[in-house]
């Protein structure tokens, strides 16, 4: 079977869910993004969808603090997960964030995939690490996108690239990586290709 072609321009908001319980029903196919506070996860969205405001953003890292489901076309859908790491929060509001993290990756049937955004200057963080471990414990597709790229030279961006993909052999997982840069549109093909290849292999599953 060809890859599926999705248009992602026609994505649109479906629900934000304070834990899985006021989620839709667990069923087709649901991609997640995931990352630290301030890895940009709503700025990438918004660039993919070619939509300004889809994807909440804030200068305040931390804002996205529920599981917001966003429907591509029936039975595809990608879930911007609540940033984990930096944010200036109470920690109960913090706890109650990982607590519900934890149970959608857990316990979500419907996941095909997850997209893990890191700062291309500072990647591989303790909780991205664990982040990867998880995935690849649940054998789940990983694609790790180095966002702001255009904060570094092509020759840094390079480095960045070439030490990333050196450091995650030992998780030993189906993980790629890419550049992405939602300023200079860097890396959205890519992305989108990715993410088609993923739900046409789920569909093939299901």
């Amino acid at each position: 079977m060809t890859d599926i072609k999705l248009n992602y321009h026609k994505t649109h908001f479906l629900i934000s869910a304070p834990d899985i319980r006021h989620l839709p029903e667990d069923a087709g196919i649901e991609i997640a993004f995931a990352g630290r506070s301030n890895a940009g996860k709503s700025t990438a969205l918004n660039a993919l969808t070619n939509q300004k405001n889809l994807a909440r953003t804030s200068k305040t890292p931390g804002r996205t603090q529920l599981i917001n489901v966003f429907e591509v076309e029936p039975n595809c859908k990608l879930v911007d997960l609540p940033g984990y790491g930096y944010a200036s929060v109470p920690e109960e509001m913090k706890l109650k964030w990982q607590k519900a993290l934890g149970e959608y990756l857990q316990k979500r049937e419907c996941l095909g995939g997850i997209v893990i955004l890191m700062d291309i200057r500072h990647p591989l963080k303790d909780l991205d690490q664990q982040m990867i471990e998880w995935a690849v414990s649940a054998q789940l597709p990983i694609l790790l996108l180095l966002t702001k790229a255009d904060k570094l030279s092509q020759s840094a961006r390079s480095k960045q690239i070439k030490m990333v993909r050196e450091a995650i052999l030992p998780f030993q997982g189906d993980i790629q990586v890419e550049v992405y840069s939602a300023l200079n549109k860097v890396g959205i093909e890519k992305l989108a290709s990715r993410l088609d290849s993923w739900f046409t292999a789920a569909f093939n599953i299901a």
